[in-house]
């Protein structure tokens, strides 16, 4: 046996011991202070079963960037947490046989409303990168919103996704670069951009920054300009690369509207005040996000702030919500709050770091088999289903 766990289980599983003893064996198991670790993807039970698998595979520079959040991680936290401050109010003796997750954005059929997010330079975490996520996503027909700085441009990654993903856009500084950018991704056949405003004032990650310390691997081997700068932006080729103008202003999103016919929306958007103004200037949805709290230290978790911002659209363009979700259930409260969908990084990068495309599949099966549950327990057998009268926090 390799571990005391293991041996523990054998026993309780044994014919060849008395009943009392294999009584005792399994209570020890299931009791057992040793760690438990995945050995592949499919033995996952949870989705926190990921993070600890994460992080034994990473060295620490990779784990630092993914896991840190802005200062002390308060946000970061928060954002998990206040779902655990949320009740839900079931409803009994309803047909929910048949359950149906899907739900509809802008005119399309999304078999459920769980989003893959942007996260940025996944070659850090798999070999395969952003191939590997395209791949999960295209098995369980998810859509995903491919990062700016991708280790893959959106053209490959299009053709593995078999559909051109939608595309976040790290503004560059220089608005000519900014055109033939959006020109490109335009041409590429991308449906949506999502510009992400919430870093245009720059950021505080000292968790990466400690963790990057820690690292004694020679990064020049793959980072050939010298540790943290990062290996390759296809998406940059060309431009001149310094991107998130801390001068852009609403004018500058009106300018990027003229410019596409992509339809547009802001990643960022906490405030119902700035929400108001994102539907005034012509945005075509929102999505309410801290950045996984890697952004500024609000301490408000984007559950709470998705109902204030839901409220100043009035149904006037869908608005999204990621941030915290580590459970199906957590999906079911973000849509009883008001969102259209609601997106995972972090879950599905733990998948991707453990174990390449097979993870992220797991990651995603996981969710909606916990989605597709909470809504049979609720008493609500489709998405129109779930309102706020559904959930009670606390």
């Amino acid at each position: 046996m390799n571990n005391r766990r293991e041996f523990l289980a054998f026993l309780a599983a044994s014919a060849t011991v008395t009943p009392s003893v294999r009584a005792w064996a399994q209570q020890a198991a299931t009791t057992s202070k040793e760690p438990f670790f995945l050995k592949s993807a499919k033995d996952a039970l949870q989705i926190m079963d990921f993070e600890e698998a994460a992080k034994r595979a990473l060295p620490p520079a990779h784990w630092g960037y993914m896991a840190s959040g802005s200062e002390d991680d308060a946000t970061l936290r928060a954002n998990v947490a206040a779902y655990g401050k949320i009740g839900l109010r079931p409803r009994r003796l309803v047909d929910v046989s048949k359950p149906d997750m899907s739900t509809t954005v802008f005119g399309q059929k999304w078999e459920t409303p769980l989003f893959v997010c942007p996260v940025g330079g996944q070659r850090a975490f798999h070999a395969e990168g952003e191939m590997a996520t395209a791949r999960a996503a295209k098995a369980r027909r998810h859509q995903m919103i491919l990062s700016n700085v991708s280790t893959y441009s959106i053209e490959d990654v299009g053709k593995t996704l078999g559909t051109t993903p939608w595309q976040q856009l790290y503004m560059p500084v220089k608005w000519e670069d900014t055109e033939r950018m959006v020109k490109r991704i335009e041409d590429a056949g991308c449906p949506v951009l999502v510009w992400t405003v919430d870093l245009l004032a720059g950021r505080n990650t000292p968790t990466m920054a400690r963790f990057a310390r820690m690292d004694t691997r020679n990064c020049t081997s793959c980072h050939t300009g010298g540790p943290g700068v990062p290996i390759y932006r296809p998406m940059y080729d060309g431009l001149e690369g310094r991107y998130n103008p801390p001068f852009a202003n609403w004018e500058t999103f009106d300018k990027l509207k003229k410019i596409t016919r992509m339809k547009v929306m802001l990643k960022g958007i906490d405030s119902p005040d700035d929400a108001e103004l994102a539907v005034q200037h012509g945005v075509d949805g929102i999505v309410v996000s801290n950045h996984g709290g890697r952004a500024a230290e609000t301490l408000r978790p984007t559950i709470d702030c998705l109902p204030e911002v839901v409220q100043a659209v009035k149904g006037r363009v869908p608005v999204f919500v990621d941030g915290g979700v580590r459970h199906g259930g957590d999906i079911y409260k973000a849509l009883a709050s008001g969102a259209t969908g609601v997106g995972i990084g972090r879950p599905y990068i733990w998948g991707l770091s453990a174990f390449g495309e097979e993870g992220v599949d797991r990651v995603l099966e996981i969710l909606r088999a916990e989605l597709r549950l909470t809504m049979q327990q609720m008493g609500t057998p489709t998405v129109k289903d779930i309102t706020a009268a559904r959930i009670a926090r606390t």
